[in-house]
């Protein structure tokens, strides 16, 4: 179970966990005042919890010196309103020292990108989560899961390692799988989030989870937070109606193994003049087509 000092930091990871995008310049530098603007509408739009350099945030594209610069924003703007989940990760001394910058900026909890690297062992996942928690004990510490053969024995052991290891991101595409993970890894020990958005969260929710991170958040953070009420408050038919208001707009995100799920959230905040579309490689711009679809899918939700 939790320690007390880690008693909201748990509570937050309980909601509606948003990843925000970073927004660029026409000179492809980030563009703070865009950053700020999006970051303060998610704060007043109720969210209670934020990931600056989560996926949606292009987290491999930016610069060690910008992901830095985003974390900082993001816990300036967020102080007194909201929990600041810092995502890190990459070699382990840039994710260490990530985490620490985190710290000092003043985040209360770090995510931990899933290891990158090719040759990933079962006892070097946990030696790598062991010594980025270590490093930061006063910090809450969120595994980011996205690896099928991972057993939840592992984080089990990561655990009781571990005392700040307190939630996980869950991210395989597979509730059957999750519902299991969790179990085995203990359902009560660690705050579970549905890790693939709203799309997930109604399943994922329904065998433990009781967060969920969200990008669509961004665009439209009523509609996610309404999404969560519906599931805290088990109205599966009203979750369930809400989920298919926004589901195309989710099913384009996660289409070719969610190759546009930042550029179709840019495009989004771009069609409602909030930020630029532009986006970095290896993502793409989406063509005309699809950008009318976007605007057309969100115009009825009274963003």
């Amino acid at each position: 179970m939790s320690t007390p000092e880690f008693t909201a930091p748990r509570d937050a990871l309980a909601d509606v966990v948003a990843i925000p995008v970073t927004p660029f310049t026409a000179d492809d530098t980030l563009d703070i005042a865009a950053h700020r603007t999006l970051l303060n509408r998610l704060l007043t739009g109720g969210i209670r919890t934020l990931t600056p350099n989560g996926n949606t945030g292009e987290f491999y594209a930016l610069s060690p010196q910008e992901r830095s610069a985003v974390v900082e924003l993001t816990c300036e703007e967020a102080a007194g309103r909201a929990a600041v989940l810092a995502g890190v990760g990459l070699d382990l001394p840039t994710a260490i020292a990530s985490a620490e910058q985190a710290r000092a900026a003043g985040a209360q909890m770090v995510m931990v990108h899933q290891p990158v690297h090719p040759y990933v062992s079962p006892d070097g996942w946990v030696d790598y989560h062991r010594a980025i928690a270590d490093a930061v004990p006063d910090l809450g510490v969120v595994p980011y899961v996205r690896n099928p053969h991972l057993g939840g024995q592992l984080l089990a052991r990561l655990g009781e390692l571990c005392p700040n290891v307190i939630g996980v991101k869950y991210a395989v595409p597979n509730a059957t799988r999750f519902a299991a993970f969790a179990r085995d890894a203990g359902l009560e020990r660690f705050v579970w989030i549905a890790g693939l958005a709203e799309l997930y969260a109604p399943s994922y929710f329904a065998v433990g989870a009781t967060g969920f991170t969200s990008g669509l958040a961004n665009v439209a953070p009523a509609l996610s937070l309404e999404l969560l009420a519906d599931l805290r408050a088990g109205d599966w038919p009203a979750a369930m109606k809400l989920w298919e208001r926004f589901r195309p707009f989710e099913e384009l995100r996660a289409a070719q193994q969610s190759a546009d799920n930042v550029t179709v959230v840019k495009e989004a905040l771009a069609t409602l003049g909030l930020c630029r579309r532009d986006i970095r490689p290896p993502s793409r711009e989406l063509p005309l087509d699809q950008r009318e679809l976007v605007a057309h899918l969100i115009s009825g939700w009274g963003t």
